[in-house]
């Protein structure tokens, strides 16, 4: 169900149709809006009372929410989310691409901030780098944990770029939390029903990858066990789907974007680098990415991928990112877009 606040219903209007709710044993979730405030409703098997909801001061109307996906339906929120990080201009969602640019894993210090300084210089305002790996085998490199966080951490201080970083199981989300500005749960998680709720839980902006035989609605309601709990800043990333394809690590699927578009109000990235797997096609792919309306990439750039401990063949250069952000510049406008590109971090002593 979904309780539609009139225009101008007053805050202490909206607190007490939360507590209303509340009170008939249900869950409410406060959505505000460019022209409204709609109140989702959770926790309810059956139809709830319309009238006793519809008698309430500033309510405007109440209606059915026939879709699985209650809080990610557009639905219950026509306008598109905007992920905001407070201080900073950097944003996910809106008529601005954001870009999340860094390499698969931390491999030491150096690495991670040479990484940085290029994907910085070109305009990426996030810094994406595996702290915890989950690697299909199990001698495979498995991250430097916390030692990579505090890398990350130096990486935002330096630069002025937000991290995301992969949270891989509930033990580490917490701690992942605590240091990163983006919690992301990976593909092989996506299902992952405990980490999601607890993710939930937290009040920082969560990144989900697409499944790899995930369909539409499966994607959406992983987002719907996050945003259940009470986190809104749910971003959507598609990375590329299981297929017979052979060409390709995987298929990626922009025609996922419309529709996810259409249905939801979730911003959606897209990450050429897994959706192909390789060096060859990310830039082709990021191009067409923005141009079918996503709202950022997610690129894995490496400054010496032949020697990478994970994912180098689809891997990117610095040089090949910066010619990237170039061209994705040109295409924004013809879909009614902008590039915001990073600008260098200031302290009381000058530019860093």
């Amino acid at each position: 169900m979904l309780v539609v606040m009139k225009a101008h219903a007053t805050q202490e209007e909206i607190q007490a149709v939360c507590e209303h709710i509340a009170q008939l044993g249900f869950r409410a979730h406060p959505l505000p809006g460019a022209q409204r405030t709609a109140i989702g409703i959770t926790g309810n098997q059956g139809e709830v009372d319309r009238g006793n909801l519809e008698s309430l001061s500033g309510v405007a109307e109440v209606i059915r929410v026939s879709k699985a996906y209650k809080l990610a339906s557009r639905d219950v929120k026509e306008e598109d989310t905007v992920v905001s990080f407070p201080g900073t201009s950097a944003a996910i969602g809106g008529r601005s691409l954001a870009v999340i640019a860094g390499p698969c894993s931390v491999e030491s210090r150096e690495q991670a901030l040479a990484i940085a300084e290029q994907v910085a210089a070109a305009g990426a305002q996030f810094f994406r780098g595996g702290a915890y790996k989950p690697r299909t085998s199990p001698y495979a490199f498995q991250g430097l944990g916390l030692e990579a966080l505090r890398i990350l951490a130096d990486v935002r201080e330096k630069f002025g770029l937000r991290i995301v970083t992969e949270a891989l199981d509930t033990e580490t989300l917490e701690t992942v939390a605590e240091w990163s500005d983006v919690v992301q749960i990976g593909a092989r998680n996506m299902q992952n029903f405990s980490l999601l709720r607890k993710a939930g839980r937290l009040r920082k902006p969560v990144l989900i990858k697409r499944g790899m035989s995930a369909t539409l609605e499966e994607f959406l309601m992983a987002a719907e066990y996050v945003m259940s709990e009470g986190n809104y800043q749910v971003i959507l990333c598609e990375r590329g789907v299981r297929t017979f394809s052979d060409h390709a690590r995987n298929t990626l699927d922009l025609s996922i974007i419309p529709a996810l578009r259409h249905v939801s109000h979730l911003p959606i990235l897209v990450d050429p680098s897994h959706g192909t797997g390789r060096r060859d096609s990310v830039l082709p792919m990021a191009r067409a990415a923005v141009a079918a309306g996503a709202d950022g990439l997610m690129v894995e750039v490496h400054n010496h991928p032949e020697s990478a401990l994970s994912d180098g063949p689809q891997s990117i250069y610095p040089a090949q990112f910066a010619s990237m952000m170039d061209e994705i510049e040109r295409i924004a406008p013809i879909v009614g877009r902008n590039l915001a590109r990073n600008a260098p971090a200031i302290t009381a002593a000058g530019v860093k």
